[in-house]
């Protein structure tokens, strides 16, 4: 399995409290986040992962090198930011897999509870669908909401509810091809700029979990992070 982190965040919210480190660098528990979820995708079986870095980038490069704990790390910098779509497209392609390989993608500052190798045995028996894992939350409003019709998701990301109901979790299972079909600029969001505008012509799959989902952008997630983070992480 090859995966990609977004690793690019500014963390303006936490400026306050984090100011020589990219977000995903934040201290949780006297750790960088970061080793936390290479440590989830080495559990997973991962063997190689690009860090999509960005704001401080020389600060991850410098940390974790060329490995960490035997996962190949290889790097994909941007010098200006790409969109989370632009980051992940040029990502896929210092990968070393294949064209057909798809990629397990993930935020670089959100911490989601869930067994990555399930998810990924559940994507991968649906291939070459594309699969988005969604959480179920009280209030989508902050976040946008996700529909399903049995599995295939039929919008993505509406912004004009509110109340419960399933909202991106920021986990994805993505292949290349898709990217191929249509002429992205260079800075272009993912969800915005590809999924949500190309919903009607994609395979595009959703996952529910209940797992517990932290943003550590948040102030207040982030001080619970200092916690829970290290107890779900503890052997």
């Amino acid at each position: 399995m090859q995966a990609i982190v977004l690793a690019g965040g500014f963390g303006t919210r936490l400026r306050a409290r984090i100011s020589e480190v990219p977000k995903p660098m934040a201290p949780i528990a006297g750790r960088p986040f970061l080793e936390y979820l290479l440590d989830r995708l080495i559990a997973a079986g991962c063997q190689h992962v690009v860090l999509a870095t960005g704001h401080l980038h020389a600060v991850v490069e410098a940390h974790f090198g060329a490995a960490y704990r035997g996962l190949a790390v290889g790097y994909s910098q941007e010098t200006t930011p790409l969109g989370t779509g632009g980051a992940v497209l040029r990502a896929l392609q210092r990968l070393p897999g294949g064209p057909d390989e798809p990629a397990l993608v993930m935020n670089g500052d959100t911490w989601l509870n869930q067994d990555l190798g399930t998810f990924v045995a559940w994507a991968r028996a649906r291939s070459p669908a594309d699969c988005v894992l969604l959480r179920r939350v009280d209030d989508v409003a902050r976040y946008g909401s996700v529909a399903l019709d049995g599995e295939r998701i039929v919008r993505f990301g509406e912004k004009s509810g509110s109340g419960p109901g399933l909202i991106n979790a920021g986990l994805y299972w993505l292949h290349r091809a898709p990217f191929a079909r249509y002429p992205f600029p260079e800075t272009f969001s993912l969800e915005n700029d590809h999924f949500q505008v190309h919903l009607g012509e994609l395979d595009l799959r959703g996952a529910v979990t209940e797992a517990a989902f932290i943003d550590i952008g948040v102030p207040e997630d982030y001080d619970r992070a200092q916690v829970e983070i290290p107890r779900a992480s503890a052997p």
